[in-house]
C-alpha cells in the first residue's frame, strides 16, 4: 500500500479546525499532529485522537511529517512563521496581504533553499484560485479589464486585523460588493472604479471593558492595506450580538473579464465562488497545495512557489493517466 502523505497544522483556530475537517476527505493523506501556541491545553481537535503538541515541540517532528499547513494569520503570525518552518518542513500558507506578497515569498523562498523544502504561500481562493483566473482570463482576452469582486461575506484576514488592536475583544468584518458597479462591468462597460466604488467594509467590533471607542474606530478606518482605502463602517455592538448574528463565516466573489475579440466581438469571462464557509474552504485548497508541495519535493525541487507556479497534476490526487482520460 503506497504511504500516504503525512501533514502537521499549525495553529488551530477557524482555519485549523478547517485543515482537520479537509484532511479528512483526502484518502492519500493523514494527520500526524496539530501544533498550537496553546499546547494540548485548550485545543480540542474534531477528532479526539489527534495528537496535539505545542508549537516548541515542533522540530522533533522533522522527519516525521512530509508537509506543515501553517494556519495563522498574515498580520503578525505567518510573516515569522512561514520562514521559521520552511527550513524544516515543506510548508503552504494562505498569506493573503496582497502588498507585502513579493516580501514574504522572497524570505519564504530563502528559507526553503536553505533547507532543501518547498514552500507554496498565498495559497486559498484569494490569493489563489481568483489570482489564477485573473492571470488566466487577461491571456486568454489581452483586450479588456479585468475586476474583482468579493462578498458578501467575512474576511478572516481583515476579522483578524481587527481583533489584534489593543481594547478589542472580538470582531468580525464584512466585505460587500457595490452591485451598481458589477452590473456596469457585466453590461461590457469597463468602468474605470475606485477602490472604494468597487466595495464596502463593515466591521462589527465588541470591546474590551474601558476601550476608547473612538480611538478604535480611527485605527480601523486608517489601517493600511486593509481599510485605509474603503468607505468603511465600524459598529459597536455586544459579545452577545456577535455570537447570535455574525457566527457564521460565509464568503465569496467574482472574478469577472470583460473583453473583445476579432472585431470588436465583447466577450464576458466569469468565476463566480459562493461558500458557507469560508474557512473551511480556504483550508481545503491549502489541503490540495500541500500534495503540490510535497509531490515537487519528491522531484527534489526546493524555493517558494505560488498557484502561478504548479501545474494541476501536481493539486489532483489522480494520476496524469485518468486526468488525460477522464478531465480532458
Amino acid at each position: 500500500m503506497k504511504q500516504k502523505i503525512r501533514v502537521g497544522i499549525i495553529g488551530y483556530g477557524n482555519l485549523g479546525r478547517g485543515a482537520e475537517l479537509a484532511l479528512k476527505q483526502q484518502e492519500d493523506m493523514e494527520l500526524v499532529a496539530i501544533f498550537s501556541r496553546r499546547g494540548a491545553v485548550g485545543v480540542t481537535p474534531v477528532d479526539a485522537d489527534v495528537t496535539v503538541e505545542h508549537v516548541e515541540q515542533i522540530e522533533e517532528y522533522r522527519g516525521k511529517i512530509d508537509v506543515m499547513i501553517l494556519c495563522g494569520g498574515s498580520a503578525t503570525d505567518l510573516p515569522e512563521q512561514t520562514p521559521q518552518y520552511t527550513k524544516w518542513f515543506n510548508t503552504v500558507d494562505s498569506f493573503d496581504t496582497h502588498a507585502k506578497i513579493p516580501e514574504h515569498f522572497q524570505a519564504v523562498d530563502e528559507a526553503a533553499k536553505e533547507g532543501g523544502t518547498v514552500s507554496v504561500v498565498a495559497v486559498g481562493w484569494d490569493p489563489g484560485l481568483f489570482s489564477m483566473n485573473r492571470v488566466l482570463s487577461e491571456a486568454i482576452l489581452p483586450k479588456g479589464e479585468t475586476y474583482t469582486f468579493w462578498g458578501k461575506g467575512v474576511s478572516q484576514g481583515h476579522s483578524d486585523a481587527i481583533r489584534r488592536i489593543e481594547g478589542v475583544k472580538a470582531g468580525v468584518q464584512y466585505t460587500i460588493p457595490v452591485e451598481e458597479a458589477m452590473e456596469r462591468v457585466r453590461k461590457g462597460e469597463n468602468p474605470d472604479l475606485a477602490t472604494n466604488e468597487k466595495h464596502q467594509r463593515v466591521c462589527y467590533v465588541v470591546l474590551e471593558e474601558g476601550a476608547d471607542k473612538d480611538a478604535i474606530e480611527h485605527t480601523i478606518k486608517t489601517m493600511p492595506n486593509y481599510f485605509a482605502d474603503y468607505d468603511t463602517t465600524v459598529h459597536f455592538i455586544t459579545q452577545e450580538e456577535l455570537e447570535t448574528n455574525h457566527s457564521q463565516m460565509p464568503h465569496g466573489g467574482f472574478v469577472i473579464r470583460s473583453g473583445q475579440t476579432g472585431e470588436g466581438t465583447q466577450q464576458l469571462y466569469e468565476l463566480k465562488l459562493q461558500l458557507g464557509s469560508n474557512p473551511e474552504f480556504t483550508a481545503s485548497v491549502l489541503v490540495a497545495y500541500a500534495r503540490a508541495a510535497y509531490r515537487l519535493n519528491q522531484e527534489n525541487v526546493s524555493g517558494a512557489k505560488t498557484v502561478f507556479d504548479i501545474g494541476l497534476s501536481y493539486v489532483s490526487p489522480k494520476s496524469n493517466d485518468i486526468l488525460r482520460r477522464d478531465y480532458l
